[in-house]
């Protein structure tokens, strides 16, 4: 009995050492809160007042106070040791842009003279030039798409080419490219003139006049002025963009307003463009985590690092617009290095983005996409882009001040849309608010911050963004004024959102792109 007993006993014995050899050989699963809860009220209080005070001078863009926000968000990531995005181990990626005056330009057609801001605006930032042509091509609405084309038996290489917004209908009022009652990206407000112009632009058009008469009362005040407008200095294609007035489209197109079918028209048109404009220097700050088991694929944590300078003497802080996201990102970034020192970096590479330029129009982020990736953008995951998180809403009736909008999470992937539901019911219960993620949102939200450059590129986004307010563009938009636990609820709810696209096993799905 005793000699059977001590074989049962030294046999569990070895069970169990078996048992506990294979779970200490197993490794635990991290719990992302333990790095979530060192995103705190507290840093992101420390940071904003710093980053978004006097002493930045409002981070103009090329101007000193965003060369001192550079290095504040370089050396913050030099600190919790993430190392730079770029081989050459920059921090800094350069964007070349061009401060623009409006150029002089002058249209004849058939002797008749139309002038700049009056008849048209340069929307391009074309070389000095004089076209010469006895005719053109009027492409109607200028679309190229499978159930309609603009182009059918009209050869535009070497033309100017004329076209006009919108898109056609059935007689029956619904549009002819949805065959229902939606409209289509043909009519998007930000959307639809850059997709006829690259349209124009691959078949070989020398300049585009575009007539959109509801905004072109808008064009002139951004583009008829010397504003400091930027612009992005990218290959130069030769090529002049143009919105247009009534008076001049009609006299190029009487009909204009009715007629949709493309032709070639005769007249002696004359296009002189006399070019101004000065060349600076800003940058955008990348720094970058690698994926431990899928370092090809790269998730982007984005945020603007600029804002509007001085104005008549007067510090525009922009604490909330986009301090608030700058400061997120930076405190996201700490949390996964955090992970990364303890064994439990990301399945996935992470790329921390500050972006410049975005008040002279998205450009540090349209530079990224457009012309210089630092990583592929076939291999780009989402982009998480965070734009004014650290106030609230006045307009916002209904629930509580716990909220965040969300815009675009479901637009292009239904596996992004349903990870942040998850992610935010399992760890934050901020409310998640989708009012300005409607198809017509009047605001245009979704084209006026940094993930749209992501967007347009079927790249799955999210714009975190807490909604305008009285200080919007203001000097009042000040750190004092920032919510800072609503600031720590919502740059949690992006870590933990990123934490679960960078470590699951499938990457997001795109079910939604565009053609």
């Amino acid at each position: 009995m005793k000699k059977g007993l001590s074989l049962l006993a030294l046999a569990i014995l070895v069970a169990a050492c078996g048992t506990s050899n294979k779970t200490a050989s197993k490794k635990a699963v991290a719990n992302p809160m333990d790095y979530a809860n060192t995103i705190t009220q507290e840093d992101l209080k420390t940071a904003l007042y710093k980053y978004a005070s006097d002493e930045f001078q409002g981070r103009e863009t090329g101007e000193p106070g965003q060369k001192m926000a550079v290095d504040f968000l370089k050396n913050h990531y030099i600190k919790y040791g993430i190392p730079a995005a770029k081989k050459d181990g920059d921090y800094f990626q350069n964007v070349p842009l061009e401060v623009m005056s409006p150029p002089d330009v002058t249209v004849s057609i058939n002797g008749k003279n139309f002038s700049a801001t009056d008849h048209l605006v340069s929307v391009g930032s074309g070389e000095t030039n004089v076209l010469n042509t006895s005719d053109f091509v009027y492409a109607g609405f200028g679309i190229e798409d499978d159930k309609y084309s603009s182009y059918t038996n009209i050869d535009v290489k070497g033309k100017v080419v004329v076209i006009k917004s919108g898109e056609p209908k059935n007689a029956d009022g619904t549009y002819l490219i949805s065959g229902n009652d939606e409209d289509s990206k043909w009519s998007e407000f930000r959307q639809q003139y850059a997709l006829k112009r690259d349209i124009a632009k691959s078949r070989g058009a020398v300049a585009v006049l575009f007539y959109y008469p509801e905004v072109f009362p808008m064009a002139r005040m951004r583009f008829g002025t010397s504003s400091g407008r930027m612009s992005l200095v990218g290959k130069n294609d030769n090529m002049y963009y143009f919105l247009m007035g009534e008076d001049l489209a009609k006299s190029l197109v009487s009909d204009i307003e009715t007629n949709d079918n493309s032709r070639i028209v005769k007249a002696n048109m004359t296009l002189d463009f006399k070019k101004k404009s000065k060349s600076i220097s800003s940058e955008n700050v990348a720094a970058y985590i690698k994926g431990s088991e899928k370092p090809d694929e790269v998730i982007v944590i984005s945020a603007h690092l600029d804002h509007e300078g001085v104005k008549n003497g007067e510090v525009y802080n922009g604490a909330d617009d986009d301090g608030s996201g700058t400061v997120a990102v930076v405190e996201i970034a700490e949390a996964f290095a955090k992970a990364v020192k303890d064994g439990n970096g990301p399945k996935r590479s992470i790329l921390f983005l500050n972006v410049t330029g975005e008040e002279k129009g998205l450009l540090g982020s349209r530079h990224y996409t457009d012309n210089d990736p630092i990583f592929p953008l076939a291999n780009t995951v989402a982009n998480l882009n965070i734009d004014m998180i650290g106030r609230t809403d006045p307009k916002r009736k209904e629930g509580d001040r716990n909220y965040i909008y969300l815009i675009g999470s479901d637009k292009l992937s239904t596996d992004l849309h349903n990870i942040s539901e998850a992610m935010n019911q399992k760890y934050m219960n901020v409310e998640l608010d989708y009012t300005y993620n409607k198809k017509n949102d009047p605001n245009r939200f979704y084209y006026r911050s940094d993930h749209y450059n992501f967007a347009k590129n079927n790249i799955p986004v999210i714009f975190y963004f807490n909604g305008t307010h009285e200080d919007y563009h203001q000097p009042g938009d000040t750190p004092d004024k920032i919510e800072y636990d609503l600031l720590e609820n919502r740059a949690r709810l992006v870590f933990y959102t990123a934490w679960e696209i960078a470590n699951r096993d499938e990457r997001l799905v795109v079910d939604k792109a565009e053609e």
